[in-house]
């Protein structure tokens, strides 16, 4: 079993910056690609930013030079290190993992329970 949770989210006033976390914790012999996503109610859910077990990286063009994904494989954690923040930002930021489990050496694929970001002034 892997649970991963998520932090860092909140109120933020336009052109400002936040920075999320998601710690993966149980059963874990490797992760090999972390994902953000985000989703506004009624839209669908969108592809944020991606990096890889090798540290390759890709972003949605809306965030491209304002939002930075990296990864502590040591922590199991990934951040999103979010700039200038617009309003069109605001959703909920959901983080995903998919890699091996410890033991079975099984693939898993799970989720964060997500964390709200709301850009306003």
């Amino acid at each position: 079993q892997v649970q991963l949770v998520e932090s860092g989210g909140g109120l933020v006033q336009p052109g400002g910056s936040l920075r999320l976390s998601c710690v993966a914790s149980g059963s874990i012999f490797s992760i090999n690609a972390m994902r953000w996503y985000r989703q506004v109610p009624g839209k669908q859910r969108e592809l944020v930013a991606v990096i890889t077990n090798t540290g390759s990286t890709n972003y949605a063009d809306s965030v491209k030079g304002r939002f930075t994904i990296s990864r502590d494989n040591a922590k199991n954690t990934v951040y999103l290190q979010m700039n200038s923040l617009k309003p069109e930002d605001t959703a909920a930021y959901s983080c995903n993992m998919i890699g091996i489990v410890a033991g079975t050496f099984s693939p898993f694929n799970y989720w964060g329970q997500g964390t709200q970001v709301t850009v306003s002034s």
